[in-house]
């Protein structure tokens, strides 16, 4: 029955690296998708210039991409100093600290980039649901489901807490009322939306969903509790 069961189930190494590689698949497909925008940001990123790269959405995904080198050496670091600690699920919590912050950053700081008539023209505010939702186009509305999709994805991971779709939506929306209360407080020339909480919070759920498999598990072992010592014989 034992023998069964444990061919059964693949090695936890093995799920590891299917994982490791379906992600930098992915990373490939969606690096060869943008390739063409992202190679037109490139001279004015690498010339570190401020106009036309960290100000643009091709430029601060092309920054996003660079930067994966550190925040994947960053996950090692916490993931080998949680295993000597004797921490269970130590990549994974790591992962998802890491992944939160990488994934999410770039976006809320391309969404708190000032317009032209920052601190110049009045505060907007749109109220009304699904109205914006026409003006946004195909990429805003893409760009919006992306803000907290990291967040989404990671948090039910790293926090038993938030491990429920429900909890993920309020996480989303709260988050993105923040940055949109935000906007409006600091007049940075961009309209304050219902549609985008909307679309952000919508964002956070589908991903929350897609890594439902390895947050179900995080709120019945906790992450951040070390292995329990095993008895002493006799």
């Amino acid at each position: 029955m034992n023998h069964d069961a444990s061919l059964s189930a693949p090695p936890r190494r093995t799920r590891g690296i299917v994982l490791i590689s379906l992600a930098i698949l992915g990373m490939a497909g969606a690096a060869f998708v943008v390739r063409g925008p992202l190679m037109m940001a490139a001279p004015r990123c690498m010339a570190g210039r401020w106009h036309g790269c960290f100000d643009t959405f091709n430029g601060v995904v092309l920054m996003t991409l660079v930067a994966l080198p550190l925040s994947a050496l960053v996950v090692w670091a916490l993931a080998h100093r949680r295993r000597a600690a004797g921490v269970a699920a130590a990549w994974r919590t790591s992962l998802a600290e890491v992944g939160m912050v990488h994934g999410t950053v770039p976006f809320l700081w391309l969404t708190m980039m000032p317009g032209g008539g920052a601190g110049i023209v009045p505060a907007r505010v749109s109220l009304v649901p699904l109205r914006d939702l026409v003006t946004m186009g195909p990429l805003g509305i893409v760009g919006n489901l992306l803000v907290f999709a990291s967040l989404g994805f990671f948090a039910p991971m790293r926090f038993a807490a938030l491990a429920s779709v429900p909890r993920i939506l309020a996480l989303g929306a709260g988050c993105s009322v923040l940055v949109e209360t935000a906007q409006y407080v600091l007049r940075l020339d961009r309209v304050s939306s219902v549609d985008d909480v909307l679309v952000n919070a919508a964002g956070a759920v589908l991903a929350g969903l897609a890594s439902r498999r390895w947050w179900r598990t995080t709120a019945k072992a906790p992450s951040d509790q070390p292995r329990p010592a095993p008895a002493p014989a006799g």
